[in-house]
């Protein structure tokens, strides 16, 4: 079937349904940019006390906490784990280019020698999360 041809009380629910989902997406976007101003704000921290950029412990901690919510939300807790496993990535991946002492901006900004120092310990984990 074409465009066209659907009856146009479905094209107008179709609208206002993908006009919600564009809505929430440009939420989601906007929350992900918060929490990485907080991570950032983290690995700061870290660098500067010579923490590690990542904390096992605390991951699993959200995940268990993220799953639960998941649930509650009625949404597939496994998704929700391997988005988290996503962002953990990149937060880990920040806190190191943090420690080695390029800021977030450069790499945003593609600067020279910003490239991200992502280890192959963190990029095998981020890999086998994802195939989870």
């Amino acid at each position: 079937m074409v465009m066209s041809e659907i009856d146009e009380s479905v094209r107008a629910e179709l609208t206002r349904l993908r006009e919600s989902i564009d809505n929430i997406d440009a939420a989601v976007v906007h929350m992900l940019a918060e929490r990485f101003k907080c991570t950032q704000q983290v690995g700061v921290l870290k660098a500067r006390h010579q923490l590690p950029p990542a904390d096992p412990a605390r991951e699993a901690r959200q995940i268990a906490r993220l799953r639960e919510l998941a649930e509650s939300a009625k949404l597939d807790p496994a998704f929700a784990e391997k988005l988290l496993n996503f962002i953990i990535a990149e937060v880990i991946r920040h806190h190191e280019t943090i420690a080695d002492g390029t800021t977030a901006d450069d790499v945003a900004e593609g600067r020279p020698g910003a490239e991200g120092t992502t280890t192959t310990a963190t990029t095998d984990r981020t890999i086998a999360d994802g195939a989870r």
